[in-house]
């Protein structure tokens, strides 16, 4: 703590000091003003200017201090000088006062509590960012909520200073007035309970409510303003329109069906979108292949002499697509069907808020009327502007699929959770991969040392690893594909014969008519926090709608797009990412919930970090996987858990006991005393925990345990 902080509590809690042990507070009662009235009154009349002057830095000292005794001050105001007057003096005193408590406790706790407390404050910020003056307001208007605790509150959030003045200003005034007002007959009033009666408190109550209920009138006035131009049907055919059938679009569609509304399912394409036809299943698949070559490769180290396999590629992307067709009738037509949707294959445009233009596949062209619309268009591969691109051809997360024939060399561009795993999987299966990423690791999203631990067994298995590296251009010579890379100022040549593009992903904006309708977009569709665009019967869910491009994201999203669009405006969640944990399906796998250290480090939260190494796990020792390491992050001093990184065998299983942890506030300890099956990978879990409480061991209580048991034996 800097030199004037110290400074700055000293004097404050100098003046506390005096103010209590002088008794300084019975100047501000009642009965002590009562019996000086008519002195003051007179010295009022003697002075006017002075006593004006004297009471209102009085006033500011009061407030500004959070002193008991400005409701005293209040009355007297309205006794010695008037309605007018005394209205005047508190209104501009009583708000310098409070601006003043508010940067003394912004100055002396701010940063402290948003460090201590980051994770909460965060939403508290963005609550206040968007709407700070409107809370202040409503709560300045309600004489219930202290005063001198809204101002010391107020001054540990992001709200502006200019903000907190003006609102106060205005919001505290008839509380203010009213107390002005009582201090005029200060002869009939023998306590302060006195003046705020039950039908007084009442009325202050509906003015306090009434900017909730203005604030609802303002919100249906500006969506009747963004409705202005269309034509609202008299009646729908449906209740919702969902156009994609990926996760979120299944997903919204299935809880519509659920709660029995009317909803059609629209998908140009396949139903499953890319988790289905090119994304998580495939992948998958694939990756379990190549794991299965690595073991054999790996057979000695199980005690096996010799072992080899015979396969074709072709084989193991046929059985790609098998395994696709197995999992296909979950995200069938026809089981959607029976659920109660109505699923319709075409494209589907959006001409009106409540009209969608819809292009069957089969041929036709209707138009549909729906209460609400939810986008679930998800996304495809982004492919960079890199010169020569298109000469040399290349495959992306949607196209690998299509090969039969595994290439000799394989350049993988880019370094995310896409690229890494096919570039191991196709690395397993014989090709001569090459991994270039530009920035200075892969795994970007990790903490480094999880990052190099990947590219350490990368490099074991015989891959190119190539950080740093800016892709410039790609030629062909001679026949011989090319990327001309840049590293560290020197020009890099990687020759290569098949290209896999993994740099990541946009979202599938174009063509739904958002432009048209004045839909805001960038990378994402804008929307509120309940998924809202433009216009509040419109939603967006999955990757089309971001921030995450997740699977289980995006049916997590649908949930509030689904309830949300079918229950406002009698009902609405706003959408909850406090627990996302994702993992990227690699050996040694890699999963992660919550903070990491890089992002703690980067947002100022304090932490403490638990590790159990895996590499001691009687079950990863006896299945050959004794590798890499559980790490948890902690509030300091407490089981709270603020994130967790896991890499090693099944890591992606293994967090869903700290997702479920930090989803219902379960700390380290509780796992400790939970019983886990011996011998599994789970109980490195516990074990971790173990750790965290072997730190945090109360040593001088154990000090006197020892002592006790030392004297029991005598």
């Amino acid at each position: 703590m800097n030199t004037r902080r110290l400074l700055l509590i000293a004097v404050l809690a100098g003046l506390l000091i005096a103010y209590f042990a002088f008794d300084l507070g019975r100047f501000l009662s009642i009965d002590y003003f009562k019996s000086q009235q008519e002195a003051i009154e007179a010295w009022r009349e003697a002075q006017p200017f002075k006593a004006a002057l004297l009471f209102f830095l009085a006033y500011v000292a009061v407030t500004g201090l959070s002193l008991p005794g400005a409701a005293v001050m209040t009355l007297a105001a309205g006794a010695v000088f008037g309605l007018f007057w005394g209205l005047l003096l508190v209104s501009f005193a009583s708000s310098l006062g409070a601006t003043l408590a508010f940067l003394a406790s912004r100055f002396l706790l701010h940063d402290w509590v948003q460090k201590r407390f980051a994770d909460r404050m965060r939403a508290i910020n963005a609550g206040i960012e968007r709407e700070g003056g409107f809370y202040l307001f409503t709560l300045r208007l309600v004489p219930l909520f202290p005063f001198f605790v809204i101002n010391l509150v107020m001054g540990l959030t992001p709200l502006k200073t200019r903000t907190f003045y003006w609102v106060s200003q205005v919001g505290m005034l008839a509380g203010t007035l009213v107390y002005v007002n009582a201090g005029t007959q200060l002869a009939r009033i023998d306590s302060l309970s006195g003046i705020l009666s039950p039908a007084l408190l009442g009325s202050f109550v509906l003015l306090g409510i009434f900017p909730l209920i203005a604030k609802k009138i303002v919100d249906a006035l500006a969506a009747r303003k963004v409705y202005a131009d269309w034509k609202k049907p008299k009646r729908f055919d449906r209740n919702l329109i969902v156009i994609g059938a990926g996760s979120a679009g299944l997903v919204t569609a299935y809880i519509a069906a659920a709660v029995k509304a009317r909803v059609t399912l629209i998908e140009k394409h396949k139903l499953g979108g890319d988790c289905l036809n090119t994304g998580c299943v495939p992948s998958k698949a694939i990756i379990r292949s190549a794991k299965l070559l690595s073991h054999i490769e790996r057979c000695k180290e199980f005690g096996i002499r010799d072992a080899s396999a015979d396969f074709d590629f072709a084989d193991v992307m046929e059985r790609v697509q098998r395994v696709i067709k197995t999992v296909e009738p979950h995200d069938s037509a026809e089981r959607y069907t029976e659920l109660g949707v109505e699923v319709i294959a075409g494209s589907a445009r959006i001409v009106s808020p409540w009209e969608v233009e819809l292009v069957r596949n089969t041929g036709g062209h209707e138009r549909l009327t729906t209460r609400s619309i939810v986008i679930a268009t998800g996304g495809r591969p982004f492919v960079p502007p890199i010169p020569g691109l298109e000469e040399v051809g290349y495959v992306t997360s949607d196209t690998v699929w299509e090969l039969r024939e595994l290439p000799r060399r394989f350049l993988v561009l880019g370094g995310g959770p896409i690229g890494c795993e096919l570039t191991q999987a196709f690395a397993r299966f014989g090709a001569k991969v090459t991994q270039v990423q530009q920035g200075p690791r892969i795994m970007v999203r990790e903490d480094p040392e999880v990052s190099e631990m990947v590219i350490e067994r990368f490099r074991a298995e015989g891959i190119a690893v190539l950080v740093n590296h800016q892709a410039r251009a790609f030629v062909i010579e001679d026949g011989e594909k090319i990327l001309i890379a840049e590293h560290r100022g020197e020009e890099v040549r990687i020759a290569f014969d098949a290209l896999l593009v993994a740099v990541g992903r946009s979202a599938n904006l174009s063509g739904y008519g958002l432009e048209e309708l004045g839909i805001e977009t960038g990378r994402t569709i804008a929307t509120n926090g309940f998924l809202q665009t433009k216009y509040p019967n419109i939603y967006a869910a999955g990757d089309v709608a971001g921030p995450f491009q997740f699977t289980h994201t995006a049916a997590h999203q649908a949930w509030y797009a689904a309830v949300n669009a079918l229950f406002d405006p009698f009902k609405k969640f706003r959408a909850d990412y406090s627990v996302i944990p994702w993992a990227t399906f690699v050996e040694p796998e890699v999963a992660r919930v919550g903070l990491n250290e890089t992002e703690a480090k980067e947002r100022n939260i304090p932490y403490e970090v638990t590790r159990y190494g895996i590499d001691d796990l009687d079950r990863a020792i006896a299945d050959g996987e004794a590798h890499g390491f559980i790490k948890v992050l902690t509030v300091p001093g407490k089981d709270r858990i603020l994130g967790v990184t896991i890499v090693g065998e099944h890591g992606g299983d293994l967090i869903a006991e700290y997702v479920l942890a930090m989803r219902h506030g379960i700390g380290l300890n509780k796992i400790l005393g939970t019983i886990h099956i011996y011998p599994t990978l789970a109980e490195a879990n516990k074990y971790v925990a173990g750790n965290w409480k072997k730190a945090h061991a109360p040593q001088k209580l154990l000090e006197w345990v020892a002592r006790f048991h030392a004297w029991r034996r005598g």
